[in-house]
């Protein structure tokens, strides 16, 4: 089924400037600011007072799913900017004592299992990570960048052919933001 002229609006937060340019996104608030691409060629993407606009010239099935995901994307972005993104993640190490340790944007994990080669991994912009004893906690106004950061920490210390639920020595999410795990 297919629908001329569809038209969906979001309200804007209070505190949360958003604006668009020629499909950029740019979102203001008291945390910071966040931008991202948000291209379609049926979609309209309009601020008019205090609302976000969609205006969708041929409305199908397509075009309500890249609907709800601009719609998504837009919701995170001004509830990062009100309140960041926390990841919390948890050192476990059994046998051989894990050392870990961040400085100049890049997260060491030495002594993993026993391994002369330290594991490393670089740190995007826009993350802070703070390392307090086994705990490490990933904060960012960007969803994507703080998912993506306690990901990639997490699997860093992931070894294939062995089951986690009895190999229990790495690093783990064990909350997520606005979930735990």
């Amino acid at each position: 089924m297919v629908v001329k002229n569809y038209q969906e609006k979001l309200a804007i937060q209070e505190g949360v400037q958003v604006s668009f340019d020629s499909g950029l996104c740019t979102v203001k608030g008291p945390q910071g600011e966040v931008k991202r691409m948000l291209l379609h060629p049926l979609i309209q993407i309009v601020v008019e007072g205090n609302e976000v606009v969609f205006n969708v010239s041929r409305y199908t099935r397509r075009e309500k799913t890249m609907l709800g995901t601009f719609k998504a994307h837009i919701k995170n972005m001004m509830n990062g900017v009100i309140e960041p993104f926390v990841y919390t993640l948890k050192v476990c190490s059994g046998h051989f004592p894990m050392n870990i340790s961040y400085s100049n944007n890049t997260f060491t994990v030495k002594n993993f299992i026993g391994e002369k080669i330290p594991r490393v991994l670089g740190i995007r912009q826009g993350v802070d990570l703070v390392l307090n004893g086994e705990e490490i906690t990933v904060t960012s106004i960007n969803k994507e960048l703080a998912g993506q950061t306690a990901a990639s920490i997490e699997t860093l210390c992931k070894r294939s052919g062995f089951d986690r639920r009895i190999f229990q020595q790495g690093i783990f999410i064990t909350s997520k933001a606005g979930k735990q795990v």
